[in-house]
């Protein structure tokens, strides 16, 4: 059995984002699957995911949207927006290896930049879709 495609997915993310030299620069690597209690800022952490059916004949696939998200505290957007910026940079398709899967297209869906209620974090929340034959 195959490994499921969005934990491979996180996987390669997580992979991708500590290997590029900007993202480590700003965040020391900390991507996070779970957040550790008091995580030190900036960091980037994994939101939802969806897994939309795509069969076609004789070929199971689905397009997996993934949310990716950064946050800091230091005032204003800038920090928080300059990670972003980073992570799309980082998160190309050819960023994206999987073993098991087949990845057809890995896309940059968007990006929302927003105050959390304790009024002191920015976080900005970015959006992907990929696309992938499953094995």
């Amino acid at each position: 059995m195959s490994e499921d495609a969005g934990h491979e997915i996180q996987v390669a993310i997580v992979t991708a984002l500590k290997a590029d030299s900007d993202v480590a620069a700003m965040t020391g690597g900390r991507v996070y699957d779970r957040v550790p209690a008091n995580a030190e800022y900036p960091y980037i952490s994994f939101g939802p995911e969806q897994d939309i059916p795509e069969d076609a004949d004789c070929i199971e696939a689905s397009e997996i949207i993934l949310q990716i998200d950064v946050w800091s505290q230091d005032p204003g957007f800038r920090e928080a927006r300059r990670v972003g910026k980073a992570v799309k940079r980082a998160l190309t398709e050819d960023a994206i290896t999987l073993a098991d899967n087949a990845l057809v297209y890995f896309e940059y869906d968007g990006r929302r930049v927003l105050r959390d209620p304790d009024g002191n974090t920015s976080h900005v929340v970015l959006t992907f879709r990929a696309g992938v034959e499953h094995h």
